[in-house]
């Protein structure tokens, strides 16, 4: 017979919190010089602040100077340890994508990719492993408006901005210049993942073993569950990694070989995704599924932005739920 304190962790509501990083510039003094000024990212980051409040989400906001590698770090470690099966973490990012070269050989064009916080880099190996910390069980969505975020890795050489249009990509000039002054600190960071990322690798291959095919390929069970559905970097990620616990999915601004850009309220992808949700209206929708959010977000762009969608972990249940649901 099942204990009272067992029951009534079954009957438990979903607890789900969230973080929304915007980015108008950064730390000259962490960037060679460059202050990689932007003018919607902190618009970004309210919104996506306001939407979480609104479906009962607990938001916490970080605008550019409080946008820091130590914040980021200590909110992801903060909701991985508060969160259980059935909880919802929701992180989202709007900012500048950078590059740096790859020193742990996961990376099959060489460069790791990363999020330009205010004081520094942070390289899309560190996000997996922190991502790989939350419970199994609990549902991750990211939110990625930057460059190289097609997967927030396996970047590849972007087409240039329209005229007259900002880009959310560090220029390559600008990521030599960082990556020149500061080696020492992002080679180090890279070793320090790749060891950490071994251990937990030990222990999940330990645990993990006989699980479905699913949880090995969840690219291929995400592009089953709907064609629109674009799949990529799982597989790198989990080869670093190891199997995921949590089910994990990341809507990013664009592919990895195109820029997201910038605007004046909103940045092109969040601004088309708000259209889309429709002040929440959107689950209303019969179907409303993350895939198909997607895929209407995909097809409200131009060509010359097509947001991503890829899984991490047994993410199939998830993505077949409807937006942001608690």
């Amino acid at each position: 017979m099942p204990t009272r304190l067992a029951a009534a962790a079954a009957t438990a509501p979903a607890r789900a919190l969230s973080l929304h990083l915007g980015l108008n510039g950064v730390d000259p003094a962490a960037y060679a010089g460059w202050d990689g000024p932007l003018a919607a990212c902190e618009f970004d980051a309210r919104d996506m602040a306001a939407l979480a409040q609104g479906r009962g989400i607990k938001p916490t906001l970080l605008l550019t100077r409080k946008a820091t590698r130590s914040a980021l770090l200590a909110g992801l470690r903060k909701a991985a340890k508060a969160l259980q099966a059935g909880d919802l973490f929701f992180l989202s990012y709007s900012g500048h994508g950078g590059q740096v070269p790859d020193r742990n050989k996961d990376e099959p064009d060489h460069k790791d990719e990363t999020w330009c916080l205010y004081d520094g880099q942070l390289i899309d190996d560190e996000l997996y492993l922190e991502l790989s910390r939350f419970a199994s069980g609990v549902r991750v969505l990211v939110l990625s408006d930057s460059c190289h975020s097609g997967s927030v890795t396996r970047g590849r050489t972007p087409l240039p901005a329209p005229a007259g249009q900002r880009a959310k990509l560090m220029p390559e000039a600008v990521a030599r210049r960082v990556y020149g002054a500061h080696a020492a600190f992002y080679d180090r960071l890279q070793a320090d993942v790749a060891r950490d990322a071994a251990a937990l690798r030990q222990v999940s291959q330990a645990s993990q073993a006989g699980l479905a095919s699913q949880t090995d390929n969840p690219d291929a069970a995400l592009a089953a569950l709907d064609p629109l559905a674009v799949s990529g970097g799982a597989a790198t990620a989990t080869a670093l990694i190891g199997p995921f616990k949590p089910a994990v999915l990341l809507i990013s601004g664009c592919m990895d070989n195109q820029v997201s850009l910038d605007g004046e309220h909103n940045g092109a992808f969040t601004e088309k995704l708000l259209q889309t949700w429709d002040h929440g209206r959107y689950p209303d929708q019969p179907g409303a599924s993350y895939t198909r959010f997607h895929a209407r977000i995909r097809a409200s762009m131009p060509a010359s932005q097509s947001p991503n969608l890829f899984a991490l972990g047994p993410a199939a249940a998830f993505a077949r739920q409807a937006p942001f649901s608690v």
